[in-house]
């Protein structure tokens, strides 16, 4: 009956966070507006900024920031034992990612739909936002270049997804060809989850492959090359051809799928074969603080999603209101997402003794995506009874998918960084966004093939690097919109008390790392480290100048 317990308690947990937290943060916070006219009306070009029916936009938002992080570090994080990957994630959805979400939508919305790293000139000053857009640049390199790897290596390995991840992207121009032409929502709701469900089932049956050689690289390779061509073709659509119908179409099959998985656990009501607290930990293993907090960022808190946020969500949101239910609602989605996967990794659906738990995580950063589909594949049958091919298939669709829009809107966010570069150094050519995307895409490949070779890995050379960048990424968010709430005379303790934390945390983990790949001489990651934290370190010294020099002038009268 634990993993009940462990669904109750979180999603109880989460429940209160929508319904009482985000409202008190709507109102007596950031104070939404729902007669402000949102850039998506002020800027409309019907490419990036459009007026989005927030349903829809909850599912691009969703599916954009979730990616198959929140899947894979709690599956990861569950190493440590079930008790603290719970805590973190209900805490972390709660009262970090439901804020921080949030606050960067309403923060870019309240400023013309700019990025988080643009919008830092504008609340801190002008270094701020160099500072930044290196920190924003290096974590969508290491997403677009990972998850290009992830999705190609699920490929290759569960090759019975390909042909509804494919399939997906059909249905999606369809759909946005119809929602642009206000068909009914609830109607294309139905016809789309049905149409990538009978997709599934085919891919169970009918699995592609493509061959081990071709053109001189490997299957993994060749995947590789054709993801990257199709994302950067998406990137350059307008957002409402496929991206948003996308999106909402993926949100759409999250919900059915974590429908299926919640109510499996209830069905079935299986043991939990993980430790609360696993006392088996090796000696050389990582030190549950601060490592927790970086391993599970998707699914408490993540700087990936301000940029989303900041990026595309901001610039489509409809009315001010819909903020809260597009940001608050879509961090619950991906913990919830990332609770059930705890769930799943810890139960007796993956390993039905503790020994035989013990044995699957035996060593740190052993388990994964394959992990979550395995055990949650197993849970859907126990529960259901739906044949273990074709629950396999599903889950392995979902991640695929996930990770695939993540990476879709990955490209386009990389694409705006550099026109941003372009217009910040006045670089004609780089303010075009075919040459904008050819550059992005350019740089995730170089680095995918030059420091990997033909197999097309480099990104996981960096990828260490990811957790604690991301979180700092965080932090520094977290900063900018603090600094703008103690600029409008607001309460900024309830940005400021998580910022503080997940600061520490991340910045711990850096320092951890650093020494670690110093001593063992790893001069790529010490260097990569080193500009992370000394620019994160300027930017919150730049903030407090502001913050102090605002104090003063205002005689030190509003409270933090």
């Amino acid at each position: 009956m634990q993993s009940v317990m462990i669904v109750v308690l979180g999603l109880a947990g989460m429940a209160f966070g929508w319904f009482v937290y985000s409202r008190f943060i709507a109102t007596k916070i950031y104070r939404l507006d729902p007669d402000f006219v949102t850039p998506a009306h002020e800027f409309r070009d019907d490419v990036d900024y459009v007026p989005t029916n927030k349903y829809v936009l909850w599912g691009h938002h969703f599916t954009s920031i979730a990616g198959a992080a929140p899947i894979v570090g709690p599956a990861i994080a569950v190493y440590w034992g079930w008790v603290p990957a719970v805590l973190w994630v209900t805490l972390g959805t709660i009262f970090f990612a439901g804020v921080h979400d949030f606050g960067a939508i309403w923060a870019s919305a309240r400023n013309k739909g700019k990025s988080i790293g643009a919008l830092s000139e504008e609340v801190v000053g002008k270094r701020t936002r160099a500072l930044f857009m290196i920190v924003i640049f290096l974590v969508l390199l290491m997403v677009n270049a990972v998850f290009g790897v992830v999705i190609a290596g699920l490929f290759v390995d569960t090759s019975s997804a390909v042909f509804p991840a494919w399939s997906a992207i059909a249905v999606a121009l369809i759909i946005g060809q119809l929602l642009h032409r206000n068909f009914n929502l609830t109607v294309l709701s139905v016809l789309g989850v049905a149409a990538l469900y009978a997709s599934i089932y085919l891919g169970s049956i009918m699995p592609i492959e493509l061959p081990d050689q071709m053109l001189g690289l490997g299957a993994n390779a060749n995947w590789l090359i054709i993801l990257f061509v199709y994302a950067a073709i998406a990137s350059m659509l307008p957002i409402w051809v496929l991206l948003q119908p996308r999106d909402f179409i993926n949100g759409m099959q999250l919900i059915v799928g974590l429908v299926l998985l919640y109510s499996a656990v209830l069905i079935s009501l299986p043991d939990i074969s993980a430790p609360a607290f696993n006392s088996q930990v090796g000696v050389d293993s990582p030190s549950l603080v601060p490592l927790l907090f970086v391993t599970i960022a998707c699914g408490a808190v993540s700087g990936f999603h301000g940029i989303v946020s900041s990026g595309t969500t901001s610039k489509q949101l409809d009315k001010e209101t819909d903020a809260r239910f597009v940001g608050y609602l879509g961090a619950i989605g991906e913990g919830s997402l990332a609770l059930i996967t705890i769930v799943a990794v810890s139960g007796a659906a993956l390993a039905a003794t503790p020994e035989l738990w013990h044995a699957l995580y035996e060593q740190y950063g052993e388990a994964g995506a394959a992990t979550f589909v395995q055990g949650g594949a197993q849970l859907i049958q126990d529960g259901w009874g739906i044949p273990l091919a074709v629950s396999t298939t599903l889950l392995a669709t979902m991640v695929v998918l996930f990770a695939a829009t993540t990476m879709d809107t990955g490209v386009r966010l990389q694409r705006y960084i550099i026109q941003e570069w372009g217009e910040i150094y006045g670089i004609a050519l780089l303010k075009n966004s075919i040459v904008a995307t050819l550059v992005a895409v350019g740089c995730c490949l170089f680095l995918a093939f030059g420091a990997g070779g033909a197999s097309g890995s480099g990104g996981l050379v960096i990828w260490p690097l990811f957790g604690s960048t991301n979180q700092i990424l965080a932090g520094l968010t977290l900063l900018v919109i603090s600094v703008m709430l103690i600029k409008l005379g607001r309460p900024a303790r309830y940005t400021l008390i998580p910022m503080t934390f997940v600061m520490i945390t991340s910045a711990w983990a850096a320092l951890l790392k650093l020494i670690e790949w110093y001593q063992a001489g790893n001069w790529l990651l010490v260097a990569i480290d080193l500009v992370v934290l000394v620019t994160s370190l300027l930017v919150i010294l730049e903030a407090a100048s502001v913050i102090a020099r605002y104090r003063r002038a205002n005689y030190a009268s509003e409270p933090l």
